[in-house]
């Protein structure tokens, strides 16, 4: 009997002299495509923020409300990805990565026209549901049509670069909306991206075909939706309400408990939504692991070197996302180059942990600022070192994130990128506003009255104190990624026909 891949492969697009499937060119078109719907999503992380206090007068809402904007995206988002990931491998990748791509886009015209704070908060909730089903799809339907090493290291080069590069580019586009539109048109710009990535996905992807009814795995997914719910909203509540809160406490217990039934229950249910031999594998856990240390790190540069040169420089918004395009530079440079000519000579445990090691070095540099000091001599040089350095890690981590994986777990070894590096920023958030009003309130008390000028040295030390917490952070990633992670070149996973004859 003629299996569903083998069906796939019969209306796939002819294979090339070299015995390659498909057209070449056509599987870059397919990268461009992937590479808009991922910057879609990534921006959407960022591009917001900088719009909420022209949001906030516009709609009337208070300060406390103003962070449900951000965090309903985010429990959403986090909460739903494994699901979404799962879901894109029972049903198939091109239908999955379709309905985000359309739920996303409406989701952003609804909050674009929102008349009212509960609408934007609803319309937010709902691009985090449409974004957990949109972004795992997108990276498994690049890990399966790039299988070639030198191809598949230079197209997750290039998808690395565009994932770690988007939040800046998001205060830049953010930035420059809300200045020269309207804050509005942070959410109505996803549908110029979302209108480029649907056509490109339905001329250019494959329908898939499958001959076995699909099964989901009911306990598990109630299990691990309800413990990165936990976590993330215990994170987000830790922020704003302390770490002694009986609330906070109660949702990180509750979710640490549920992530522990969660993992009893994969290993006993016939169909688990993550089959534990996706994590369990040292490089697929390793560059797991390295994606979250990044998400934690990358939230102290992204807010409060933002919060450094508006509040302390002066910068505008435009100038602010102006300021981080070394950094993207940086990124999009090693992302693009390490991947297929350091990777193959060092392996990619050396890669990682030098990555890692660079991205702490421009970090700590970082510390050196002042109230008033100099772009070029104080946070230029950082940019550029952690640019390389994120990127050369990031990229590398995405190619190991999904290396040796079977076929039908292509989705949720790639939700599970995802995954860590949400709850890694859900975490960065908690812990490093924490750690910065901790140590304003100390400086504070120890320089006697809170004139501008204590205030504002006080501000400083807030800030550097994340950055060396930041850097502590990646080198932590760096030893943990060296203990675990082999430095065999990554396997490709099983490729599969993604593109439409």
């Amino acid at each position: 009997m003629t299996t569903a891949l083998e069906k796939e492969k019969a209306v796939a697009a002819p294979t090339t002299g070299d015995g390659r499937r498909g057209s070449h060119a056509m599987r870059w078109w397919v990268l461009a495509v992937l590479g808009v719907a991922q910057l879609m999503v990534v921006l959407d992380a960022t591009v917001v923020n900088i719009a909420l206090p022209e949001a906030q007068l516009d709609l009337g809402f208070s300060n406390g409300d103003r962070q449900w904007v951000v965090t309903g995206y985010a429990l959403a988002f986090g909460s739903l990805l494994l699901l979404g990931g799962r879901l894109s491998d029972l049903f198939g990748r091109r239908t999955t990565f379709i309905v985000g791509l359309v739920g996303f886009a409406a989701a952003s015209a609804v909050g674009g026209a929102a008349p009212s704070f509960e609408v934007l908060v609803g319309a937010r909730v709902a691009q985090g549901v449409f974004g957990a089903l949109l972004a795992p799809a997108a990276l498994s339907l690049l890990t399966v049509t790039f299988t070639e090493p030198k191809e598949r290291a230079k197209a997750f080069g290039i998808f690395g670069a565009i994932a770690g590069a988007g939040g800046a580019l998001g205060l830049l586009l953010g930035g420059a909306l809300t200045e020269w539109a309207s804050w509005r048109w942070v959410m109505y710009v996803n549908l110029v991206f979302a209108a480029v990535a649907l056509v490109g996905a339905i001329l250019l992807l494959a329908k898939h075909t499958a001959t076995t009814r699909p099964k989901l795995d009911i306990p598990g997914t109630l299990a691990v939706t309800a413990a990165l719910f936990s976590i993330v909203y215990g994170f987000s509540k830790a922020e704003s309400d302390g770490w002694t809160n009986s609330a906070t406490l109660g949702f990180l217990i509750g979710g640490v408990v549920l992530l522990g039934v969660f993992f009893a229950l994969e290993q006993r249910v016939a169909n688990p939504l993550l089959p534990l031999r996706v994590v369990l594998d040292r490089t697929r856990g390793a560059s797991y692991m390295t994606v979250f240390a990044i998400g934690i790190g990358m939230f102290a540069m992204f807010l409060f070197l933002t919060y450094y040169m508006q509040q302390q420089l002066g910068y505008s918004p435009i100038i602010t996302g102006v300021a981080f395009l070394p950094m993207v530079a940086g990124m999009v440079a090693s992302s693009t180059t390490v991947p297929s000519l350091l990777v193959p000579k060092v392996g990619p445990k050396v890669t990682v942990v030098t990555g890692f090691l660079l991205a702490a070095l421009g970090m700590a540099l970082l510390t050196r600022i002042g109230v008033d000091t100099a772009y070029a001599s104080h946070i230029l040089p950082s940019l550029i070192l952690m640019g390389v350095g994120l990127g050369t890690a990031m990229s590398t981590a995405f190619i190991g994130a999904t290396s040796g994986v079977e076929h039908e777990d292509a989705g949720v070894a790639s939700a599970m990128v995802n995954t860590s590096q949400q709850v890694g920023g859900s975490i960065g958030t908690a812990l490093l506003s924490t750690l910065a009003a901790t140590a304003l309130g100390n400086y504070v008390s120890d320089h006697g009255p809170a004139t501008p000028a204590v205030l504002a040295e006080a501000a400083v030390r807030s800030y550097t104190t994340t950055f060396w917490w930041a850097a502590a952070i990646f080198v932590v990633g760096a030893v943990i990624t060296g203990f675990i992670m082999p430095n065999n070149v990554p396997v490709p996973s099983e490729g599969e026909p993604v593109l439409a004859h």
